[in-house]
């Protein structure tokens, strides 16, 4: 880059990006707040309210872009100053941008605090100067409103962020820190008109995807154009990596997009209803950003070193409409829904999304298939990746391609044909579900060794995913997640504490926050318990195999003792939950659950099967490699001996000889 520029500050642009997203999002919701408080039946807690809330919503969203966008940048944007990334510090460059996402975390925790008293007033038509310095209304409001506490989940994730944000400058930290800022919005992904009705459980995963991806394209272009304009080294290489991030995330936005909006909305819906209208001016503006960012890889990206100031200035004008696309979002939330596709919805489809006719059978729910799309895009997508970087290396085994295919297909099965489908209805069938995704799912997918094949795809001294894939080797977390009694521990533990307490467990299976936070801990749980057992990847200060496969065999009867606590129960674990599903078949919950406890107890077979001999296998290897080295010792050792002895000899016979000689004269 031309250093003949002059340095700019990036605050400019961070007020007006905020600016544009607050006003696009309190005009918009301004306009259509009459039709949603009239439609339910709520006074007008006055203009503090209606048109402060969707304009602090929208700044709460920027924020959080960018926030992600800043650590996202910190993390794999920018190399930091050592080419031994899990010691390495963060450039200047580099700290400036996390010092950046820090306060923007800060700021999202100041203004979700203030948003608490905002959904009260809202909510209750109250004005905000009677809620907001009266603390018995925020207790109200937490006690009460959904929302409310939701947007103190997020003030807390946000400030903790922020905190160590602040404190940490390694570059390890960052990653961590990137992934914080995307828990940080996951709770808002939670909420709305997504989280309600039939299909639901399509609303909010796929507005999840549509929400976190939103974050990572606004906040990432934020980032790098703040790095441009204080002209911070290696803008090429950043420029080319976010291009690829945000082809990604505009067509995982336009998918997720087309998906939530079939659920709630008809093609005449489009023009004869305000919420229709505000559908189309979204996607008017993506296809803007879009062409957009077609421009940029056309026109911009390849002058980038000859006009840098030409990427600039487009870059900053996208900046804007993404705040402006940002604001038409947020004012979805507060404009009128159309009337429902389906307006008499059953309890199941109130509390699962969709119904349930018949009981489960071992073939029917084979036969019964309801694509999920959050963990089995996420095992798609995972396949696909790994196929793309087998083509790179030469030689790659195709068993461990096999095994990696088998647990990503795996996942696909289980979430989405009817073992996923009765997941949330029935205990036994969860209990399927669970021991399927925390201990067969992980047992195929540490056999085909990622993280090997990462660092096999890529070249060696470079900032690339097999830096990061090295970096993760060394982190203090392996090390610590994969000793083997804390690896065994959490292992145990995920198990017995969701059962033991029966407040969680309802937790897990009636909220879909809770369902989807479940399913990933049975599967992280289970992956790194099973990779430091069987994995091929190379895993810090590996225990001997004999020592892991004692851990195995000592650990494995525990955990499979919960089946058997489970079948000695005599009350039902969510039974509430359960029981407002009104199953057609009316099953009994009791039973169900004790069935459940035996396959908790019995269905380890196989796992325990494939690890026993896959450990048995490498005891035997490891004692022939003993064997061999000490063999090799004895051969080296037999053959100084030798050469010792026959040099002993040597000498003997020299020696004899010239005693010979001598007696003779």
């Amino acid at each position: 880059m031309s250093r003949k520029q002059a340095v700019q500050s990036a605050w400019p642009v961070y007020l007006a990006v905020l600016a544009v997203g607050a006003v696009v999002a309190g005009a918009l919701s301004f306009s259509f707040v009459g039709g949603s408080l009239a439609a339910l039946g709520i006074p007008d807690p006055g203009p503090l309210t209606t048109a402060g809330l969707p304009a602090l919503r929208g700044v709460a969203w920027l924020l959080a872009a960018l926030a992600t966008g800043s650590f996202m940048f910190s993390a794999f944007m920018i190399p930091p100053d050592s080419r031994k990334l899990a010691d390495a510090s963060l450039t200047v460059d580099g700290h400036i941008t996390a010092r950046t996402a820090s306060w923007a975390s800060a700021g999202l925790a100041l203004i979700a605090l203030v948003m608490i008293p905002l959904v009260l007033s809202d909510v209750s038509g109250t004005p905000l100067t009677d809620v907001m310095f009266s603390p018995e209304m925020w207790a109200t409001a937490l006690e009460r409103v959904a929302d409310a506490t939701i947007w103190l989940i997020v003030a807390l994730i946000a400030a903790v962020v922020a905190a160590f944000g602040f404190a940490c400058r390694s570059w390890g930290s960052q990653v961590a820190l990137f992934i914080g800022a995307v828990i940080t919005i996951m709770p808002l992904g939670l909420s709305g008109h997504s989280a309600s009705g039939g299909n639901h459980d399509y609303g909010t995963n796929s507005y999840l995807w549509h929400l976190v991806f939103m974050m990572v394209w606004v906040g990432g272009l934020l980032a790098l154009v703040a790095h441009g304009r204080r002209l911070g080294p290696d803008m090429p290489a950043a420029v080319r990596r976010y291009s690829t991030v945000a082809l990604f995330a505009f067509v995982t936005m336009m998918i997720s997009g087309v998906v939530n909006a079939l659920i709630r909305v008809q093609f005449s819906d489009l023009t004869s209803t305000a919420y229709g209208w505000t559908v189309l001016l979204k996607v008017i503006g993506l296809a803007v950003l879009g062409l957009m960012g077609f421009a940029h890889r056309q026109l911009t990206i390849p002058q980038l070193g000859k006009r840098p100031e030409l990427f600039g200035r487009i870059a900053v004008a996208e900046t804007l409409v993404m705040a402006a696309v940002t604001g038409v979002a947020v004012s979805m939330g507060r404009t009128p829904p159309p009337a429902p596709l389906q307006p008499d919805l059953t309890a199941m489809q109130i509390q699962m999304g969709y119904n349930l006719e018949v009981a489960p059978t071992v073939t029917n729910v084979f036969g019964m298939w309801r694509f999920e799309v959050f963990f089995s895009v996420i095992a798609i997508l995972l396949a696909v990746y790994y196929l793309h970087l087998t083509r790179r290396v030469e030689g790659w085994k195709h068993s461990r391609t096999a095994w990696w295919l088998l647990g990503c297909a795996t996942i696909v099965v289980t979430m989405s044909s009817g073992i996923g489908m009765y997941m949330p209805a029935s205990f036994s069938v969860h209990m399927v579900v669970h021991m399927i995704l925390s201990m067969v799912v992980p047992v195929f997918l540490v056999l085909g060794a990622p993280l090997t094949l990462v660092k096999e795809a890529y070249p060696e001294g470079e900032f690339n995913p097999r830096a990061w894939a090295e970096a993760f080797e060394e982190s203090t977390f392996l090390k610590v997640i994969t000793y083997p009694p804390v690896s065994t521990l959490q292992f145990l533990v995920v198990f017995y504490v969701l059962y033991v307490f029966p407040s969680l467990y309802e937790f897990a299976v009636s909220e879909h926050a809770g369902h989807l936070i479940m399913n990933a801990v049975f599967l992280l749980s289970g992956y790194f318990y099973f990779w430091d057992l069987i994995g091929p990847d190379d895993v810090p200060n590996r225990r001997p195999t004999v020592i892991r496969f004692a851990w195995f065999v000592a650990s494995m009867p525990i955990h499979l003792f919960m089946g058997v606590y489970l079948m000695q129960l005599n009350f039902v674990l969510a039974e509430t939950f359960y029981t407002n599903l009104e199953l057609p078949w009316n099953p009994d919950l009791l039973r169900d659950q004790k069935v459940g406890g035996g396959i908790g107890w019995a269905a380890g077979g196989f796992p325990m099967a494939l690890v026993f001999v896959i450990l048995l296998l490498g005891w035997l290897r490891d004692d022939r490699a003993d064997a061999r080295d000490i063999d090799q010792r004895e051969d080296e050792s037999d053959d100084e001996q030798w050469r010792a002895y026959n040099e002993m000899l040597a000498q003997y016979s020299e020696h004899s000889k010239k005693s010979s000689n001598g007696s003779r004269r």
